[in-house]
């Protein structure tokens, strides 16, 4: 809890644009997405500072046995060097009608304080 009140999580379900060069190559070498160290939303650069959290949300695997699982979405709760606390995501399985780009990485919510 701060002076101000405690923290009040909003969705926002926007997407976000990475800068290119900044994703975590560590992790995209074992397979995973590799989270953009830097990245804009509506207009506005955010640097990652630290990931507070990380996880995965998965879905029944099409066409598979029923015990396999596909994670659809690698989930990221970070601090950014500015101080907000975002939590984004990349979705695997993003929407989108045939040629067009399909969106993969969202800001899903920004915390803030009352």
């Amino acid at each position: 809890m701060s002076a101000t009140g405690p923290a009040r999580e909003s969705f926002i379900g926007e997407p976000i644009v990475p800068k290119p060069g900044t994703f975590d190559t560590a992790a995209m070498a074992t397979g995973g997405p590799g989270l953009p160290r830097v990245f804009t939303w509506r207009g506005v650069e955010y640097e990652v500072g630290v990931v507070l959290r990380t996880w995965r949300t998965r879905e029944p695997g099409v066409g598979m046995d029923s015990d396999y699982l596909y994670v659809r979405k690698h989930w990221y709760k970070v601090r950014t060097k500015s101080g907000e606390v975002m939590t984004i995501y990349f979705d695997h399985k993003p929407l989108g009608g045939r040629g067009k780009h399909k969106q993969r990485w969202f800001l899903f919510s920004q915390e803030r304080l009352d």
